[in-house]
């Protein structure tokens, strides 16, 4: 092997991928690979400037030590970056109806509680009360019996439980629901407001510098399973939020907005009591078989 010296913007790139020759996974070495091929042709495309270089750093930098036991910093650069969505796209090609998927993001927590369906999840006052009414099918339109519903959402205000305190007695408008005998389940609450993400560290700055908005449209988090079945995660979003268009992480699909509707009386569709002025967020969900 020639000598490795005397690298230049016209030899280095290659002189990187040599240098991987030996190593014995394949997978390693395509990823590495191609992260060197692309990041040395963005930092050929651009040219930065020394000190340019020097602030990207440091803001990788800034952006874990950002990261904590409540906050992922690095999953909102991913998330307003489009590549969370861009992910989940290539990794969930699913035919036919299945229900379309987006991002987990950053407030999900596997630690909920287990509870009957309808049960009210929030136990924050205030906020228009509510209720959730939702179908777990295969790709047939049956009833799944006994699927996993874990559920989150932001409270009438924004804000999620773990941006307001942590430990699990703080857990807060999340749960995880079984689904019937004939795959429905249902559950009370209060509706989401649409909100910003964390905006106070090197992310809120970056979307301040490209002329972008940190909001979110209102929507309610659900992560479905069953044995036999592809896991899916998703949202369903309010319709008439005035973000669906310009959503600050790209997880807005059209299959996936509803409407709440006003239930008129005290008996919802599903024929549950509630009270007064209570809305209805109503979807069908379809997981599709694994392969």
């Amino acid at each position: 092997m020639s000598p490795m010296r005397n690298f230049n913007e016209d030899n280095i790139t290659q002189a990187v991928l040599d240098r991987m020759i030996a190593c014995t996974d394949p997978r390693t070495r395509k990823i590495s690979e191609a992260l060197v091929r692309h990041l040395h042709a963005f930092v050929k495309e651009i040219e930065p400037t020394e000190a340019e270089w020097s602030r990207a750093i440091a803001f990788l930098t800034d952006t874990g030590q950002m990261c904590s036991d409540t906050r992922q910093e690095f999953i909102l650069l991913s998330d307003t970056l489009g590549v969370s969505m861009l992910v989940d796209a290539i990794n969930h090609r699913f035919n036919g109806d299945a229900t379309q998927t987006t991002v987990l993001g950053p407030f999900y927590v596997e630690e909920a509680a287990d509870l009957q369906s309808g049960a009210n999840i929030s136990r924050e006052p205030g906020g228009m009360p509510l209720i959730v009414e939702g179908t777990v099918e295969d790709a047939h339109g049956n009833g799944i019996a006994n699927a996993m519903i874990e559920t989150w959402h932001a409270d009438g205000s924004g804000m999620y439980d773990v941006q307001r305190a942590t430990g699990k007695s703080a857990l807060d408008m999340r749960a995880r629901f079984r689904t019937d005998a004939n795959g429905r389940f249902w559950y009370r609450s209060v509706v989401p407001a649409a909100y910003p993400i964390p905006d106070d560290g090197p992310v809120g700055k970056m979307l301040d510098a490209q002329g972008r908005h940190p909001f979110r449209p209102a929507h309610v988090h659900f992560k479905l399973s069953a044995p036999g079945y592809e896991t899916i995660v998703t949202h369903v979003f309010i319709d008439d939020d005035p973000y669906l268009d310009s959503d600050v992480v790209f997880g807005v699909k059209d299959a996936l907005i509803t409407k709440l509707l006003k239930i008129d009386g005290h008996v919802s569709p599903g024929g549950h009591e509630v009270a007064p002025n209570t809305m209805l967020l109503t979807y069908r969900f379809v997981l599709p078989s694994q392969s």
